[in-house]
């Protein structure tokens, strides 16, 4: 029998840039849902924003965080290394009948309401939710796998509007982790030259030795790679969505994937006049999950050693650096 406590630490969203480390109920797992000790969650953007109060959909008190891996506790996947797809859909949803399910107006996530997320030691998910992990692959590198999920469902989506076109040159803008893992995965998906722009030195220098990947300023991108087959906005910033506009070629995609606020920036008559495809990507489907974390395993994408990794209880400290832009890796991961 597993013996588990009363209670477990969390770092806890209490309001607008506030968090604490505190101790909260153990979560109880749902019929068909499992309780997994968490050994690996990262930061994502949608966190910083919600510590921000800028997301409405996520009101303090809160335990964020979706991005975890770790073990199950309990039932019969007891001892198994998984990793978590957040997204929860309901059986018989009409988007998922449909083939879209990560656009089903009922979806729910770890970290929204009413699902608490996974900034603590245990989370409950769906079983159907869990991918198993090797035992020789790091539950830090597969606590990667959601936010890789998001790049890899935004470079397939591009590819497949590029309608049979060729697919030799993809620029992505932002060298955050969705920027990262959508560089990562273009070259995975065949093209011959990506470039990854980042403004930040500190994690141009930090990225620099990525296989295959041009690192540079947006400056060096603007002049190197002007006419690209996919250019991907990793950021979603009125000069990003500017420099996406200019940078691809006639006939070509951009794939929005940045959630920063705001709808300036796009050169609607060049998208219009160069026939050019615009298209906004969100989260994934499960076979994306599942395809690029057997890619991850595999090795196809990297030795995804670019993160980098901190206590729970440095959470505040965390967000804090983050927010400060003090933080070089693209990817915070926080260990419980």
């Amino acid at each position: 029998m597993t013996h588990l406590p009363n209670d477990m630490a969390a770092l806890v969203y209490t309001g607008p840039n506030a968090l604490d480390v505190t101790r909260a109920p153990l979560p109880v797992p749902g019929p068909d849902e499992a309780l997994v000790r968490v050994r690996a969650v990262g930061i994502c953007g949608s966190d910083m924003h919600a510590y921000h109060g800028h997301d409405s959909r996520r009101p303090a008190p809160l335990i964020l965080g979706h991005e975890a891996a770790g073990e199950v506790v309990g039932g019969p996947r007891h001892g198994a290394r998984v990793t978590i797809n957040p997204l929860v859909i309901p059986a018989g949803d009409a988007a998922a009948a449909a083939g879209r399910p990560h656009l089903s107006a009922a979806r729910q996530i770890l970290s929204m309401p009413p699902r608490p997320g996974a900034f603590a030691e245990y989370v409950a998910a769906p079983l159907a939710n869990l991918l198993d992990v090797p035992d020789d692959f790091p539950l830090a590198k597969a606590a990667l796998a959601e936010p890789m999920a998001v790049s890899w469902h935004a470079v397939r989506i591009g590819i497949e509007r590029l309608f049979g076109a060729p697919f030799a040159t993809a620029l992505v803008l932002g060298g955050g982790a969705i920027g990262v893992g959508a560089a990562l995965v273009a070259r995975h998906m065949g093209a011959g030259a990506v470039w990854l722009a980042e403004t930040n030195a500190a994690r141009r220098d930090r990225l620099s030795g990525l296989e295959g990947i041009s690192v540079c300023t947006p400056e060096v991108a603007a002049q190197s790679c002007d006419g690209c087959d996919l250019v991907i906005d990793a950021v979603g910033a009125v000069a990003t969505r500017a420099a996406a506009s200019a940078l691809v070629r006639p006939g070509g995609v951009i794939v929005h994937v940045g959630l920063l606020p705001g709808e300036a920036g796009f050169d609607i008559r060049r998208i219009t006049l160069q026939e050019i495809t615009l298209t906004g990507s969100y989260c994934y489907t499960p076979q994306d999950f599942a395809d690029c974390f057997s890619s991850m395993v595999s090795g196809a994408l990297g030795p995804l050693d670019w993160a980098e990794t901190r206590a729970l209880s440095g959470g505040p400290a965390a967000f804090a650096d983050l927010d400060g832009g003090r933080v070089a890796a693209p990817k915070v991961i926080l260990q419980p």
